[in-house]
């Protein structure tokens, strides 16, 4: 919601940017897309790694986070 009031005012102040910026959105979305799939498969890889290196302590008693 408060990114449409932002765009609202921006389409007050500056209508040919506010168009632009509505045009320009869908394709930055597309084009950033994988660098964010890369992220996730990132994230899940670290958190497998973390999972395995922790595996001996749980496994002997350690406290659990």
């Amino acid at each position: 919601m408060i990114k449409f009031v932002l765009w609202l005012l921006l389409f007050v102040l500056c209508w040919p940017l506010a168009l632009l910026a509505l045009i320009l959105y869908p394709l930055f979305w597309l084009i950033s897309l994988p660098f964010r799939l890369v992220g996730i498969v990132f994230e899940g890889l670290f958190e497998f790694l973390r999972a395995m290196l922790l595996l001996p302590s749980r496994l002997l008693g350690g406290r659990p986070r």
